[in-house]
């Protein structure tokens, strides 16, 4: 697509595409604000849809906006736009997490912009995969895409996979029971939409919430907590997940911007391949259980996500605000 002008309706459809991001329990925890003279985009968290309790430092919130944040750059690049970004440029004002002002023209980034026919395709699956290996040239290629973006992406395997699957065991088990972890749940999860037709415009569907584990390895989170379903099946899972761990060597709210783009990047190039893709993050909201997340050799780095990634069945997207609610439009 040729550059055009920055008219309204274009920073609503760049806002459209950012928002289409993952969030921890698709909470959506940004606001966008573009101002027409500077041409110029702002991203600020919205508090109000922090989860205090699985995410208290905002670790996670800072990591969903950096995956729209990078949403929003493929965007601009797909329309011959070279999206200039400055994280956290005011630090008297801690909700402002970035801004981004489209330059140009002829300088778009076309690995960006490849990146575009995924935006919208990328969703979260929680269904079973197959066991089928990621071929090399795949784990190569997303471990490049993390790089790009200054995080590492590490695909743990032998003891070092069975202990990040203990860790996210324990941690699973450990938010079955917490108060909590089951408020969060509560707060969050609309275990009665059943189809993409109606559903809030926020939170996880139960039709997104996938099939009960029967067997398998696959470290899920049980969406429906305590509560009953209807109609909802039980399935085996793979028996030999396929786990990465995205990392940072250093953990402030800059470096959580960083790992969310990676993220995102890593997700949108992941289905451009044809993979389905998911999270593990239960360990991650416990400080004790995140900490051994870490490089295994080096001892070093700070674990910011654990992706699922594997061959598995499309699914249907969750929803999303509609962009009204989520930009403001200033002179």
């Amino acid at each position: 697509m040729d550059r055009q002008a920055l008219t309204d309706e274009r920073a609503a459809e760049f806002v459209r595409d950012a928002a289409a991001a993952p969030s921890l329990h698709n909470a959506q925890p940004w606001r966008f604000r573009h101002f027409r003279g500077s041409r110029t985009f702002e991203l600020r968290a919205d508090p109000g849809r922090a989860l205090p309790h699985a995410d208290p430092q905002r670790r996670a919130l800072h990591l969903g906006c950096g995956a729209a944040l990078l949403n929003l750059r493929v965007a601009l690049a797909r329309g011959g736009w070279h999206p200039a970004v400055r994280l956290l440029p005011d630090p008297a004002d801690h909700g402002l997490l970035a801004t981004v002002r489209p330059a140009g023209p002829g300088t778009a980034d076309g690995a960006l912009a490849a990146l575009y026919p995924a935006v919208h395709r990328r969703h979260s699956s929680r269904y079973p995969f197959d066991d089928t290996r990621l071929p090399e040239r795949i784990r190569t290629a997303l471990g490049d895409a993390a790089g790009s973006e200054g995080a590492v992406l590490a695909f743990p395997s032998s003891w070092h996979l069975e202990e990040v699957l203990e860790l996210l065991e324990e941690a699973e088990a450990r938010n079955l029971t917490d108060r909590g972890s089951g408020q969060d749940l509560a707060d969050w999860t609309r275990p009665d939409d059943s189809s993409p037709v109606g559903a809030a415009p926020d939170g996880v569907p139960g039709y997104a919430f996938g099939p009960r584990k029967r067997g398998g390895k696959a470290p899920m989170r049980d969406f429906a907590g305590d509560r009953p379903v209807a109609g909802r099946a039980a399935a085996e899972f793979e028996r030999s997940p396929q786990l990465a761990v995205l990392s940072t060597a250093h953990d402030r709210p800059e470096d959580w911007l960083r790992a969310g783009q990676a993220m995102e990047r890593v997700l949108l190039l992941a289905t451009l391949e044809g993979l389905s893709t998911s999270f593990a993050s239960q360990a991650l909201e416990w400080s004790d259980l995140r900490w051994p997340l870490r490089d295994p050799v080096s001892g070093t780095g700070h674990a910011q996500i654990v992706l699922r990634l594997g061959y598995g069945p499309e699914v249907p997207a969750t929803p999303r605000r509609p962009v009204p609610d989520i930009l403001d439009i200033r002179p």
